[in-house]
C-alpha cells in the first residue's frame, strides 16, 4: 500500500518561478507534513478537525501568515511562499489542515483594509498560531450569491447587534476569530449593503455547530456558525460600512488562484502515486505500466497536466506583479478544477479495485477534491465571470 507524501513528477517543461531561498522553505514545510501531518491524518479525520496544537507548531517554523509585515509577524515574503506550502499540502495528500484560509485569506483582509490597531491586535497572534480565523461568507440557501447575504448588523450606540447564520465554514469549529459578511444597510444596490465585521469567537450569543458531516475533506474543520444578538464593538468594523462587496471581490481572484493552485498540485500528486502503482502491481505476469492502454493514458493525463501547470505558473508571475485579471483567475480555477477531477478519475481507473480502497491515496483523492468545483465559487460562476469580459 502507498502512503504518505510523494514527490511529484518534474514537468515536461521545467519550472522557473523559484530561487533556492524558495526551495530552502519548501524544504522545511516538507518535512513539516511529513512529520506533523501525514502520520495523523486518519485521526484528523476520525475527529473531523486537526489537533489545535498544531496551528502552534506550524506557527513556531513559521509557516503562517509568511506574506504578512515583519511589523506584524510575517515574514513579509511573497506570494511564491503561499504556493509553495499549498503544494506541499497537496503532494501530503493532506485535506485537513486550513493554514492557506487563515493566512492568505483573512489575513490579507485585514492587512489591506484593517487599521494599525486591527493589525497589531490580529496579525501577530495569527502568525503564531496562537489565534486561529475563518471567513463566515456563506449563509444557507444563499450559495454563491453574496448579494443575497441575510445576516445583519445594527449600530445600536457603540456597537453592532449581529443576527444570522453561516454555513460551510472551514476553521470554525476551531476559530477563535472569525471575519463576518453582514448585511448593514437597506439600499436598492444589494453590493452596497454588505460590511465586513470582527467578531471574537468568546463573545456572548456567537455559538457553532458540530463539524459538518461531508463525504470528503473529513478532516478540515467545517461547520455552521450562529450569531443570536452578538454584540461586537463598532471599532471591529474593517474597512468602511458598505465597502464589504468591494473588500471581498478584490480578494477573491487570489482565493480563485489557492483553489487553482491545490488542485495542479493534486493532480501531480495522484498522477505521481499512479505511476509508481502501475510499475509495482502485475497482471499477466507483469507490470500493468507496460501494456499500451496503460502507457498511452498515462502519457495523456501527463500531457493535461503539465499543459494547466504552465497556465497556472504564468498566472501566478501576474499575480506577482499585481496584474492577474479578474477572468484569468476564474479560468485557472474552472479549468484546472475540472481536471484535477479528471485525473484522478482516470488514476483510480487504472488502480482496478485497489483504487476504491480508502487506504490507497487515490481513493482518498477521489472523493477530497469533488469540492474544488464548488467552492470559492461554483465552476459555473467562473464561466459566468469569463464570459462577461467578451
Amino acid at each position: 500500500m502507498q502512503s504518505g507524501a510523494i514527490r511529484p513528477i518534474p514537468n515536461m517543461l521545467a519550472r522557473k518561478l523559484f530561487t533556492s531561498d524558495h526551495e530552502a522553505f519548501r524544504e522545511t514545510v516538507r518535512k513539516f507534513y511529513e512529520k506533523e501531518v501525514v502520520p495523523n491524518i486518519e485521526k484528523y479525520e476520525k475527529q473531523q478537525h486537526v489537533d489545535r496544537d498544531l496551528w502552534n507548531k506550524a506557527g513556531e517554523l513559521g509557516l503562517l501568515c509568511t506574506t504578512m509585515p515583519e511589523e506584524y509577524g510575517g515574514s513579509g515574503v511573497d506570494r511564491l511562499y503561499s504556493m509553495i506550502l499549498i503544494e506541499e499540502q497537496a503532494y501530503a495528500m493532506d485535506s485537513s489542515t486550513g493554514f492557506s484560509l487563515h493566512s492568505d485569506i483573512v489575513a490579507n483582509y485585514i492587512n489591506n483594509f484593517g487599521n494599525d490597531e486591527q493589525k497589531q491586535k490580529w496579525l501577530p497572534k495569527m502568525a503564531t498560531g496562537e489565534t486561529v480565523t475563518a471567513i463566515a461568507m456563506t449563509e444557507p440557501g444563499t450559495g454563491s450569491d453574496l448579494q443575497a447575504v441575510r445576516t445583519t448588523a445594527v449600530l445600536e450606540g457603540d456597537e453592532y447587534v449581529i443576527n444570522g447564520s453561516k454555513i460551510f465554514i472551514t476553521n470554525g469549529y476551531l476559530c477563535d476569530m472569525a471575519i463576518v459578511v453582514c448585511k448593514t444597510g437597506n439600499t436598492e444596490k444589494g453590493s452596497a449593503n454588505l460590511s465586513l465585521i470582527i467578531v471574537e469567537a468568546d463573545r456572548a450569543g456567537f455559538s457553532k455547530g458540530k463539524p459538518l458531516n461531508k463525504i470528503g475533506m473529513k478532516g478540515q474543520d467545517t461547520c455552521e456558525l450562529f450569531f443570536d444578538n452578538v454584540r461586537v464593538p463598532k471599532e471591529n468594523l474593517l474597512g468602511m460600512e458598505g465597502m464589504g462587496f468591494m473588500m471581498l471581490m478584490k480578494e477573491l481572484a487570489w482565493e480563485r488562484m489557492l483553489v487553482a493552485i491545490i488542485c495542479q498540485a493534486g493532480a501531480e500528486a495522484a498522477f505521481a502515486h499512479t505511476v509508481q502503482y502501475t510499475k509495482d502491481r502485475k497482471a499477466f505476469g507483469k507490470p500493468i505500466g507496460t501494456f499500451q492502454n496503460t502507457r498511452f493514458k498515462l502519457a495523456e493525463l501527463r500531457t493535461e497536466i503539465d499543459f494547466c501547470r504552465t497556465y497556472l505558473d504564468r498566472c501566478m508571475e501576474l499575480q506577482l506583479e499585481e496584474s492577474l485579471g479578474v477572468d484569468a483567475a476564474a479560468a485557472a480555477k474552472y479549468k484546472i478544477s475540472d481536471m484535477f477531477s479528471k485525473v484522478v478519475d482516470e488514476c483510480l481507473q487504472l488502480h482496478g479495485g485497489y483504487g476504491y480502497m480508502l487506504e490507497y491515496p487515490i481513493a482518498r483523492a477521489y472523493i477530497d477534491n469533488r469540492a474544488n468545483r464548488i467552492y470559492a465559487g461554483t465552476n459555473e460562476i467562473m464561466k459566468e465571470l469569463i464570459s462577461r469580459t467578451l
